[in-house]
């Protein structure tokens, strides 16, 4: 299957360096006037129907340079993180990233000024993975995010209110659960992959602080975390579904109350029950916490082995800066995304009412992307303990103190790689 946009928000940690290159399919779909660089674009195989072709047709309007798209199917983040360390790769590549290696290893491009004028429009939850040592490295294509979707009528028949607290959660996921209807569906693995970070955020933490420390060395971590077996032990859990959590059917299907999805899930459920339904970010927990929504956006960078670094990044300006039209078709035309631009997000007709509208004020209000020293080795500790804490009862207080040391050593080596 096609890899979609909900990808990028996936647990993982960004591109991963390793084996060679799979052939790409080329299309020079630029026309140009003959005189411009040609330059070779790529992307990861999106599974929207539809979307490469719209790629193509950007491409194609633009005059100053040839663009070739290459359409990039397999494991793309590890074919980009070797085309960078060669002469042979794009100039301009689509990236769940760029990643904090490739950055420091000055493969990729500083596009600061390509935002110049422009950059406070841009969504600060999705440029901050993107931006280091104040230089941004990557421009924000498009938001996904995820959000908890409930079914209105089995929340009104059982006496219970949408919940604004975690623990409010725990209890309406208990309440809701009979023989026939689960209360709550977060993954068929309890929400070990899916949560990540969430719910640290939600208890006013976070992964990495500004200062580049551990962000969750805290005593909340544990209480937070521990709440989360809690819905496992309570057996209010959704677990074997046939479809994981980026699939809305378990929810559609009736067969849990609640559900943990993303935005491209939206569509699907509105067709198929109306208004029988409401979003809600993850909710807070203790008296310093705030609700939590995870965002992600993949990012148009520029190779530093590009021959042509001043058109690839005009080239840049030109379709994710100055183009808003195809910024939104781009968004919402191939599927159900939110522009990374502010204003457009607000203005967009489709994101303007009902549940896509609650979805962009939860992304601006709450959203938190993962941050850009979160490396894969912190992201692998601590899914890890996540996993041991929500599936087998395991202490949140000794599992954290084991990822904590683990991640100030991480950022104590990228600091010094800086």
């Amino acid at each position: 299957m096609t890899m979609s946009r909900r990808g990028l928000l996936a647990a993982g940690a960004g591109a991963v360096a390793g084996a060679g290159l799979l052939a790409g399919c080329g299309s020079n779909t630029g026309r140009g006037d003959g005189k411009g660089a040609e330059l070779s674009q790529w992307y990861h195989q999106y599974g929207e129907a539809g979307i490469e072709q719209a790629v193509k047709r950007y491409a194609g309007a633009y005059r100053k340079a040839r663009v070739r798209v290459q359409w990039r199917p397999g494991n793309y983040d590890q074919q980009t993180a070797a085309a960078l360390l060669t002469d042979s790769g794009p100039d301009v590549f689509e990236v769940n990233g760029p990643t904090l290696d490739q950055i420091q290893g000055g493969q990729v491009v500083d596009l600061t000024d390509v935002l110049e004028g422009v950059r406070g429009d841009f969504n600060p939850a999705v440029l901050a993975p993107k931006t280091y040592d104040g230089r941004v490295w990557g421009i924000p294509q498009v938001i996904d995010m995820q959000m908890l979707y409930y079914r209105r009528s089995l929340l009104r028949d059982a006496g219970v209110q949408p919940p604004d607290t975690l623990d409010a959660l725990v209890d309406a996921a208990k309440r809701l659960t009979s023989s026939k209807v689960k209360g709550l569906f977060l993954g068929n693995d309890g929400g070990v992959g899916v949560l990540g970070g969430t719910p640290l955020y939600a208890a006013g933490l976070q992964l990495v602080t500004e200062d580049g420390k551990v962000g969750f060395d805290d005593p909340a971590a544990a209480r937070t975390l521990g709440k989360l077996h809690r819905l496992y032990a309570d057996k209010s859990l959704l677990l074997g579904a046939p479809a994981d959590w980026s699939d809305p059917s378990a929810f559609i299907q009736g067969l849990t109350a609640m559900q943990w999805s993303g935005l491209w899930a939206l569509p699907q459920i509105k067709k198929e029950l109306g208004d029988d339904f409401g979003v809600l970010p993850f909710p807070k927990d203790g008296g310093q916490g705030k609700p939590s929504v995870p965002v992600g956006a993949y990012g148009a960078a520029v190779s530093a082995r590009s021959r042509h670094k001043e058109a690839a990044k005009e080239f840049v300006r030109w379709l994710w800066v100055e183009r808003t039209d195809y910024q939104e078709d781009f968004a919402l035309s191939y599927g159900f995304h939110i522009p990374a631009r502010i204003s457009l997000a607000r203005k967009a007709t489709a994101l303007r009412s009902g549940a896509a509208a609650d979805a962009v004020r939860f992304t601006t209000d709450h959203g938190y992307a993962q941050p850009l020293l979160w490396t894969p080795a912190a992201q692998t500790a601590y899914q890890d303990a996540l996993s041991r804490i929500i599936t087998s009862g395991a202490s949140p207080e000794g599992e954290l103190r084991a990822v904590v040391r683990k991640v100030r050593a991480e950022l104590a080596r990228v600091k010094k790689v800086s």
